[in-house]
């Protein structure tokens, strides 16, 4: 088993990259893995003439977006580690799905998912806290935005979404053992 884990920060620094590499350290050594770092590599979020001259069936696929899904097809998971901006990822994890989930590799034409095979894990960073999100819906709003529109559209289970927030109890400890606990069980959660 191999999982994918793209983390999407600026700042190698960051609590976003030490959880990624906390749950990736944790991940029992008979399966494999590979970071997918989108600032570290200048991965370009920006949906481009070429990527709509694919949508519309009039070019081919970018080589960037087709390494990208070839690194998706290797994986038997894909773990997504974030911080929430606005309320949803950042712009670059936003435009590497807005380019890299395209129609005939993530969904048909008829809207049928393609990515059945592929469970998804998401770990996403928050400053406000779980009060926050309930009291203005933040959580029902990114669940529907992001589990069910994107995921859901592709036909990839979201096995887990950890939502972690600097108002957890034994923060940031707990974040660290939430990514190690995650890590451990990436592959436990099939069905």
């Amino acid at each position: 088993m191999h999982a994918l884990i793209v983390v999407s920060h600026p700042d190698k620094q960051s609590l976003t990259h030490t959880v990624a590499a906390e749950l990736a350290a944790h991940i029992p050594q008979a399966h494999g893995f590979e970071i997918a770092d989108l600032h570290a590599e200048g991965f370009d979020p920006r949906f481009n003439a070429e990527d709509l001259g694919l949508f519309r069936n009039q070019s081919p696929l970018a080589g960037d977006v087709l390494a990208e899904q070839a690194r998706i097809d290797r994986a038997d998971a894909l773990v997504l580690v974030y911080p929430v901006y606005w309320w949803s990822f950042p712009g670059v994890l936003k435009g590497w799905i807005d380019r890299v989930f395209t129609s005939g590799w993530a969904y048909d034409q008829a809207e049928q998912g393609l990515l059945q095979r592929l469970p998804v894990h998401l770990v996403a960073l928050a400053g406000a806290g779980p009060r926050t999100y309930d009291k203005h819906g933040y959580a029902v709003a990114m669940h529907t935005q992001i589990e069910h529109g994107i995921f859901g559209y592709c036909g990839a289970r979201v096995a887990s979404s950890t939502l972690l927030t600097q108002a957890d109890d034994d923060f940031p400890q707990g974040h660290l053992d939430a990514a190690r606990r995650i890590g451990r069980e990436l592959f436990t959660q099939r069905s």
